[in-house]
């Protein structure tokens, strides 16, 4: 009987169960290279399903992002891990990751932020297989990403719908690396979107929604546009 359960085991497929949530390598090290004063740093772990009203805010994921959310790196139970940075006493930077399918296979972007004002110290790839990579690895092509917070791609979005072309819209500013071929498109389309899920997350997270109301005006804006259209 015994042999018979193992033999049933082993001719059962495996069900990769666990969800894939995005880390530090190494993050002793990572952190270290971009905070050089950090003494000491925390990790968070934050999941939907332990979060108090988690179900709705991985509703409000999808409706922040514009897309559908990935059957595999953004599912419900998706692990996110925020790591806090300190020196001494003093918090002086967050840093956290996410994962996007790319056409090369998964991209891994990670961004450091102000822990006081939300806004990108940083951009980073941890993984990126492109044929783009050389590109949207360049480090001109990251720096336009600095001091952006979550509220500049909400105002991007109500622009695009209220005022075309403003000069006041910085996401607007931001411009790909050069001439892409086609797959090297998607995968600078899936870094944007990307940044925008980090952010977004960390809103969540960290920041108690600081956001929400660019992104209530920017969905009132949309709305208003649809409704025009079909009157």
């Amino acid at each position: 009987m015994k042999r018979f359960f193992a033999l049933l085991i082993l001719a059962t497929p495996v069900q990769l169960l666990a969800a894939i949530g995005c880390t530090l390598s190494n993050p002793a090290e990572d952190l270290k290279y971009l905070f050089p004063s950090m003494t000491t740093f925390r990790e968070d772990l934050n999941e939907f399903p332990r979060l108090k009203d988690g179900a709705e805010l991985f509703k409000g994921l999808k409706a922040r992002l514009g897309s559908d959310l990935d059957t595999i790196y953004e599912t419900y139970e998706t692990p996110y891990t925020v790591y806090t940075v300190f020196a001494g006493n003093t918090k002086i930077g967050i840093v956290h990751g996410v994962n996007v399918p790319g056409k090369g296979g998964v991209i891994q972007v990670f961004l450091s932020v102000d822990p006081a004002t939300a806004e990108i110290k940083s951009f980073f790839f941890q993984r990126l297989e492109s044929s783009a990579a050389k590109q949207l690895r360049d480090k001109d092509f990251r720096a336009q990403f600095t001091s952006l917070t979550l509220a500049d791609f909400y105002k991007h979005d109500y622009y695009a719908v209220a005022q075309p072309a403003s000069k006041a819209d910085r996401l607007a500013r931001v411009k790909a690396p050069g001439t892409l071929e086609p797959s090297g498109q998607y995968d600078y389309q899936a870094s944007l979107r990307a940044v925008r899920k980090n952010l977004i997350l960390l809103d969540f997270f960290v920041f108690g929604k600081r956001s929400e109301p660019f992104f209530l005006r920017a969905s009132e804006a949309r709305a208003k546009q649809t409704n025009t259209k079909t009157n």
